[in-house]
């Protein structure tokens, strides 16, 4: 089969779907290890085209979301799950995770395709080729960063010294991982900055918000260097997004409906990873696990579809309920039967039982959803918290009432600290509050130190006592605020080492 002819069969999203959730294989994740040379610029667009399907595969998009929100507070686990999912949210990792195995394979079978392309176009290629070049270069740094997110301790902690991912550089195969040893937390991060920088000098086409472009590279810049603690440098990458005029922030009914419509007309969304009606994964999709009822809302039973085993937590539930005007609390749904607020009898106390939306219904279908991994909302929330570490308390205060004022609450703004917080209080809280589900909360705490405090009912028992009202701490030094190596890769090179 010739390169654009295989590629063209991995966009036919053909899947072989298990009977549930927890069961599923896919036919064309094997797919991009196709070793048919590429000829034209014709084959590095397909090609490319077929990097970024691989993203749309459960075994990553859901995966990685349940590895990196299920540990946070503003989830509660109401049930006992079949699911791997179990484990992150109690942080009760192992070594042989599906979801972790799933994550870290396929993050390397896009790594591996990017090398591909990135080795085959030259630095003075044609426009259209750089473009190509640049997106798969920010693909390549993409999953870097989201692999050493999950497997390596925050940066903070030892200035990166600690051990990150194997760094799968240019030319180089997933299979080749096999001879790799860990590259440290800070090796990482400089290269996806490396590759980052270089993908934003390449790249010049706008595209949709489903492709990389100069301000995606840009957006996740912001992000990275946030991480790192390098604030200067997230401001500057956070303005060059915002200043750039591409995005602005959805108000009124259209910010209540950000994640029903259809992505490619939203303005805030910087970039997702576009799920169509054709490619809807039912009862495999990530919202499958937020919300079991039908388009208008019907709970369990009335044109079902969804297991909705994750709750919004009552730590969140009762933080939205401070202020009755905030917009964002139309992405948590409330589970209503007859009429009545339902509880979850399994808990102690019962607790009501409200579902999360973000990802499910969009244009009207239950379960489709387009992850979005960046926005424009967060940009501005990534430079309030690097101007508050700068000791920019007035303009960290602008931002966070930019994201205040769209969210309904103009009548609660903030015109100075109140007594008892600071200002990094003041924007991880409301960090919390508008990108709650959105896979940041735990990396929030963690990287700058604070413990996940978990005080609110839910199975999050380390000795797994589920009808017991557990008040649950993980402290930011914890070992398992990161996740085992899978055992199956260290089984296969034996130069990885394994986290305490």
């Amino acid at each position: 089969m010739k390169a654009n002819d295989f590629y063209k069969y991995i966009l036919s999203g053909v899947l072989i779907l298990g009977a549930s959730a927890c069961e599923e294989t896919f036919a064309p994740s094997t797919a991009i290890e196709e070793t048919s040379a590429l000829t034209n610029a014709g084959d590095v667009e397909t090609a490319t085209i077929g990097t970024y399907a691989v993203l749309r595969n459960p075994s990553y998009v859901r995966s990685v979301h349940f590895l990196t929100e299920f540990p946070s507070d503003e989830v509660a686990q109401g049930q006992s799950s079949s699911d791997d999912l179990t484990r992150a949210y109690r942080y009760t990792h192992i070594n042989t995770s599906s979801h972790c195995t799933n994550f870290w394979g396929q993050a390397y079978k896009v790594i591996a395709a990017a090398n591909k392309i990135i080795a085959y176009v030259p630095d003075d290629a044609s426009a259209d080729l750089k473009q190509l070049k640049g997106e798969n270069l920010y693909l390549r740094a993409m999953m870097h960063y989201n692999l050493v997110r999950v497997f390596g301790r925050p940066y903070p902690q030892g200035s990166g010294a600690g051990p990150g991912v194997p760094i799968l550089r240019d030319g180089l195969s997933d299979e080749e991982t096999t001879g790799l040893s860990r590259s440290s937390v800070k090796e990482v991060y400089d290269f996806v900055i490396a590759d980052l920088l270089k993908a934003a000098d390449l790249m010049s086409v706008e595209k949709g918000n489903s492709f990389a472009s100069k301000e995606v590279a840009y957006a996740l810049l912001s992000r990275v260097y946030l991480y790192k603690e390098d604030n200067e440098n997230a401001v500057k990458y956070a303005d060059l997004v915002i200043n750039s005029g591409r995005y602005s922030l959805l108000d009124g009914a259209n910010f209540q409906g950000y994640f029903k419509m259809d992505p490619e007309t939203n303005s805030e969304t910087i970039m997702c990873i576009r799920h169509t009606k054709v490619q809807n994964q039912d009862f495999s999709a990530i919202g499958s696990m937020y919300f079991s009822g039908d388009v208008a809302g019907n709970p369990a039973g009335q044109g079902v579809s969804g297991w909705g085993e994750i709750y919004a937590s009552e730590k969140l539930v009762n933080q939205y309920a401070l202020h009755p005007k905030d917009l964002r609390k139309s992405f948590i749904t409330p589970y209503i039967l007859n009429g009545v607020q339902q509880k979850n009898l399994k808990l102690t106390p019962q607790t009501p039982m409200y579902y999360v939306n973000k990802y499910n219904l969009q244009e009207s279908i239950i379960n489709l959803s387009s992850p979005v991994y960046l926005r424009l909302a967060e940009m501005y929330l990534n430079r309030a918290e690097a101007n508050a570490k700068l000791g920019k308390t007035a303009a960290a205060l602008a931002d966070v009432n930019i994201i205040r004022t769209r969210a309904g609450l103009d009548d609660a703004l903030y015109t100075s600290v109140p007594a008892g917080k600071t200002a990094l209080d003041i924007v991880l809280e409301e960090r919390w509050m508008e990108l709650a589900f959105e896979g940041h909360r735990s990396y929030d705490l963690f990287r700058n130190n604070r413990s996940m405090i978990r005080n609110y009912p839910g199975t999050h028992s380390l000795n797994n006592t589920p009808t017991t009202n557990v008040n649950q701490t993980v402290p930011a030094t914890d070992a398992r605020v990161i996740f085992f190596i899978p055992q199956s890769e260290i089984d296969k090179n034996s130069k990885l080492t394994q986290n305490p």
